[in-house]
């Protein structure tokens, strides 16, 4: 699957920030190892050792519940596998990436009558956005994490990928965003919203945000709005280029939570009101 395999991808060019988020440690040195493992050959979607800690981190990504065998016996099969290879504790972690209701999604142990094995499940759809938002290594998977406006989460990653200064290190960052949003979104709207065209324009618009440029910052506020909303009426947007640097920014992060053009109206009277 394209979505596992972006997945993979990014825990192995990542895996730092990857084992960050995971393990409540703090990693020091990361070798990433092969994942093909021994005795019948099978593989995982990353294996992660970490040197330091003498400890493997297994990161298991699904887009869907059902697989031959269970995955439960998957993990308990890895398990052995990796410490008869490596001889070292072993943290698991079965990342969901698709909404489901599905039992397996809530499943955290594989239990038969003589063994319990335990390992920890993540549902991206339960992830609060902020830390995916905020860390470029886990910003592709940002369009899949909880929020009460999917399509506001959507052009906010948008805007997040488009700061990411290193033209070769954006473009990619978008490629892996585009193919993982589309598990929650139509292609349509993936595509208008990480177009060329708007990743080139907000870079521009970054240099004049960082100097602290009113001007600048308002211009990226409405490209965002009208990426949402596919256009707003002119008075509204007059309305934002009354406001303040500090409104603007405020603003910028505010979006995330807007479902439709009149909660702009709503934040934009509670502001005018304060």
């Amino acid at each position: 699957m394209a979505f596992d395999n972006v997945c993979k991808i990014l825990a192995e060019k990542y895996p730092v920030e990857f084992a960050r988020w995971l393990l409540p440690a703090e990693p020091q040195k990361i070798k990433v190892l092969k994942t093909e493992l021994s005795i019948e050959p099978i593989r995982a979607d990353s294996v992660t050792f970490l040197q330091t800690e003498n400890r493997i981190l297994h990161i298991e990504f699904q887009t869907r519940t059902k697989s031959e065998p269970p995955i439960p016996f998957r993990m308990l099969d890895y398990s052995v596998r990796l410490k008869r290879q490596y001889d070292v504790p072993v943290t698991q972690v079965v990342i969901f990436l698709q909404e489901t209701d599905d039992e397996i999604a809530f499943t955290e142990e594989y239990v038969d009558e003589t063994t319990i094995h335990r390992y920890r499940v993540i549902r991206m759809w339960e992830q609060d956005s902020t830390l995916f938002l905020n860390n470029e290594a886990l910003l592709a998977l940002a369009p899949l994490t909880q929020t009460t406006s999917p399509q506001g989460l959507l052009a906010q990653v948008a805007f997040m990928v488009a700061r990411i200064s290193d033209r070769d290190t954006r473009q990619n960052i978008a490629g892996y965003t585009e193919i993982l949003a589309g598990l929650r979104f139509e292609k349509n709207l993936i595509r208008r919203l990480l177009s060329e065209d708007i990743m080139q324009e907000s870079v521009i618009y970054q240099d004049i945000l960082q100097k602290g440029n009113k001007q600048g910052e308002e211009r990226v506020i409405i490209l965002q709005l009208n990426g949402r909303f596919n256009s707003i009426d002119e008075s509204l947007i007059e309305r934002v280029r009354g406001l303040s640097t500090e409104q603007l920014e405020t603003l910028a992060q505010a979006l995330l939570d807007f479902t439709d053009v009149s909660d702009l109206e709503t934040w934009l009277n509670q502001q005018e009101n304060n």
